[in-house]
């Protein structure tokens, strides 16, 4: 079992969720990896530079559930946070069994199932549709706007509820429940978790007597078809996981990029002679700003050695995305924004959307939602200013998300 530590760093440490990038640059020339408290308050191992991180996300003995881990403190460390969380032993299953957190052969059987609906054809297939609810709810801003509550946030959850199937008149609530699902308030997470359970379960049973064109009911089919492909819990988790994961970090990654550009007008300027470098510089955003610093606690199945630290099975890691993304080994001049950067070889170039088999499912709908959001919004109001010199950041451990973005638009 891990020797508690004394020092190091802590995922509810207020310094690190006020300043992650600053807090994290400092752990990661520390050493490559270091021993912290994850936020149940056990230990935890802080890995922090780009190589490492991608290693660790794409080992399999590094897992989500601590399921895969017998014989080890990994399952009641989990357990212990559930209930420093405030969720209930019956609504543990739920926070369990969702494509985020299994691993193997039930999350490739559960990423079959909805793979489809997130391919490139599929995506770009939408664009249309997210270009107007863009165009719409441009037409509505006027003035003095929080970008954020006006802009950012209904953008990402009018599309995502739109493939799912959540009916328009809900989609506020979600917002809510989305929101206090990330808090760190007592009780709160409790709270909303019973409340989007119970809410997709009566939503299942609505579509299965009305079925609609929609993911949802092509999961209800799948299960009709074979019982054994798709549990009503796996049902349930699903949907939560695409909605809540689906809007909420879509929309920081608009309301970071906004603000981005905005605070760097010299990009913005490039932009504008070079539309076409919009692709380019939404992935550039995603690593400059990304919205998710840390990716999901992991466990070690088995010991693993990485940064030439020993990780003993059963130990939790908190792979942080922010660190790595700005890790002078891997990029130059990693502080400076940059939006002709482009990655070196295939793929993103930077560990945003995760690496390895838990990569991100909607990456291509959230750089096509960012691209059409930002590229929309600067077009349509090519004066916009801030109101504030400086912004207020939400409180939220593992995130990076403005709490409004008071902007003019002219």
């Amino acid at each position: 079992m891990t020797t508690t530590p004394s020092t190091g760093p802590n995922i509810l440490d207020p310094a690190l969720i006020a300043d992650p990038r600053g807090g994290f640059d400092l752990v990661r020339e520390e050493a490559p990896v270091v021993l912290g408290r994850s936020a149940d308050g056990t230990p935890a191992w802080y890995v922090t530079r780009y190589d490492d991180v991608r290693a660790v996300l794409g080992d399999p003995r590094f897992v989500n559930s601590p399921v895969s881990t017998a014989g080890t403190d990994a399952v009641a460390n989990r357990d212990q946070m559930f209930e420093m969380l405030g969720i209930s032993r019956e609504f543990v299953p739920y926070m369990t069994s969702s494509i985020l957190d299994v691993d193997g052969i039930d999350h490739v059987r559960l990423r079959k199932l909805v793979s489809r609906a997130f391919t490139v054809r599929r995506i770009n297939a939408l664009r249309p549709r997210v270009e107007e609810i863009a165009a719409a709810l441009l037409d509505g801003l006027d003035g003095s706007v929080d970008l954020i509550s006006e802009f950012a946030y209904p953008l990402p959850i009018t599309v995502i509820c739109e493939l799912v199937g959540i009916p328009e008149a809900d989609r506020p609530l979600w917002r809510e429940m989305g929101a206090a699902s990330n808090s760190i308030a007592p009780g709160a997470m409790g709270t909303a978790v019973r409340q989007m359970v119970t809410y997709t379960h009566d939503l299942i049973d609505q579509r299965r007597a009305q079925p609609a064109d929609d993911l949802l009911t092509d999961l209800i089919r799948a299960q009709d078809e074979d019982g054994d492909q798709l549990s009503d819990v796996e049902m349930v988790t699903m949907v939560l996981a695409l909605v809540t994961a689906g809007h909420e970090t879509t929309a920081n990654l608009i309301g970071n990029g906004a603000l981005a550009l905005l605070t760097h007008p010299d990009q913005l300027e490039t932009l504008r002679r070079e539309p076409e470098l919009w692709p380019t510089a939404v992935n550039e955003l995603m690593r400059w700003c990304g919205p998710v610093q840390i990716a999901q606690l992991r466990y070690a199945s088995a010991d693993v050695e990485v940064g030439g630290q020993v990780i003993a099975a059963g130990e939790a890691v908190q792979a942080v995305l922010v660190s790595a993304n700005q890790d002078p080994r891997a990029y130059d001049e990693p502080e400076r924004l940059d939006v002709t950067r482009r990655p070196a070889g295939r793929g993103d170039g930077h560990v945003g959307f995760g690496h390895g088999i838990h990569y991100c499912l909607g990456a291509a709908l959230a750089k096509q939602e960012g691209e059409v959001a930002l590229r929309s919004l600067f077009d349509r109001f090519p004066a916009m200013a801030l109101e504030a010199a400086e912004q207020t950041w939400a409180a939220v451990p593992g995130m990076r998300q403005l709490a409004s973005l008071p902007v003019k638009l002219r």
